[in-house]
């Protein structure tokens, strides 16, 4: 069943967002709009886009959340593989999400700080070099017609 689930709603959650439904979301409420004067501007008129519309956002959001569920967890387990293969990270970053909302709190306020520091310019500084040095280098070990 989740598997099922899953492909479901990540093929909707692509098909939903491409351009041509919404253009064919566009198309019928224009033409629901074009009908009103036919239709007196009636509560029915009215009700058929509401009730449309509701059943349309409520199945969607089920879809759209599994998905971006899955999206996060997978930019999570990313960026946890990241910290573990860098030297120098704090690998108890690992699973921050899973902190409280006040220890996230807290973490956001340290790193605040440590932003306000007069040596965190310099220190930001050194890590942009040392990135471009090694950009410079991998390019170098790159270059066509070299091993």
């Amino acid at each position: 069943m989740k598997s099922v689930f899953r492909s479901v709603s990540s093929k909707v959650s692509a098909w939903a967002g491409s351009p041509a439904v919404f253009l064919g979301a566009v198309l019928i409420v224009g033409t629901w709009a074009g009908t009103g004067n036919y239709f007196n501007y009636s509560d029915t008129w009215q009700l058929v886009i509401n009730t449309g519309t509701t059943i349309v956002t409520f199945l969607m959001v089920f879809l759209i959340q599994n998905t971006q569920n899955r999206d996060g967890k997978a930019v999570q387990i990313k960026l946890d593989e990241l910290i573990r293969a860098t030297k120098g990270a704090r690998q108890w970053y690992v699973g921050l999400e899973e902190m409280t909302d006040d220890e996230i709190a807290e973490l956001n306020h340290e790193f605040s700080q440590i932003a306000h520091r007069p040596g965190a310019a310099r220190a930001l500084k050194k890590l942009h070099e040392t990135i471009e040095a090694e950009h410079a280098q991998r390019s170098r070990l790159h270059l066509p017609g070299r091993k």
